[in-house]
């Protein structure tokens, strides 16, 4: 399932923007939700505090990774506004994991 997600993640952001529906959601809801979604995925396969935090850490690099791709794209650019809200996502699922499950 998080492999399956985060191949989802990754091909929707690598996409021409042209390719997109004409009327989306607001852009960084959807960033804070897919990562928020991510990192709850990633949690629930993480074995400890230490690896709970590498899968976060890592799933940050990648939301970086996909903003310095999508400069290659046409009509697409790096945004620090999303790298944002993908980092807030991935800390909403730190704290409800912290809060609501024991890791």
């Amino acid at each position: 399932m998080f492999l399956a997600a985060g191949l989802l993640l990754v091909a929707g952001c690598l996409v021409p923007n042209r390719w997109l529906p004409v009327r989306m959601p607001n852009d960084k809801l959807l960033h804070f939700g897919a990562f928020a979604v991510l990192g709850l995925l990633a949690l629930r396969l993480a074995q400890g505090p230490a690896q709970a935090l590498m899968g976060l850490a890592g799933l940050l690099v990648l939301g970086w990774a996909i903003e310095c791709l999508q400069q290659l794209l046409p009509d697409r650019s790096f945004c620090w506004r999303d790298m944002a809200a993908n980092a807030a996502g991935l800390a909403f699922a730190g704290l409800f994991a912290l809060a609501y499950v024991s890791i």
